[in-house]
């Protein structure tokens, strides 16, 4: 079993930054990918960033491309995002969450509220 938990959310303002945790309180993360996925009021969730145990990152969305970074320190089982320059439309609960062999993401995180004012 495989329990992930993020933190680190909470309410900014325009150009503030923020880090956010995601830990696998239990289980690992392993050799597998861990995503950030973001999900704003009245929208679908959209990716975000992903990271492979090796370090390797997907593309960024323009969206956060420059202001946004994924790292991973598998020691400590836990995953980070870094968001500078936060802007009102990065308002958003984010989750984490860890693919599995098949490729798909099986667990998910809980999630942590961001909430950005201008």
């Amino acid at each position: 079993q495989v329990r992930l938990v993020e933190s680190g959310g909470g309410l900014v303002q325009v150009g503030d930054s923020l880090r956010l945790s995601c830990a696998a309180a239990e289980g690992s993360f392993g050799i597998y990918d861990v995503g950030w996925f973001r999900q704003a009021p009245g929208k679908e969730r959209e990716f975000v960033v992903a990271i492979t145990w090796r370090g390797v990152t997907t593309r960024y969305p323009d969206s956060v491309k420059g202001r946004f970074i994924i790292s991973r320190d598998n020691a400590k089982n836990t995953v980070y995002l870094q968001m500078n320059s936060l802007k009102a439309e990065d308002t958003a609960i984010y989750y984490c969450a860890r693919k599995v062999s098949g490729g798909e993401y099986k667990y998910w995180g809980q999630g942590t509220q961001v909430m950005v004012s201008s």
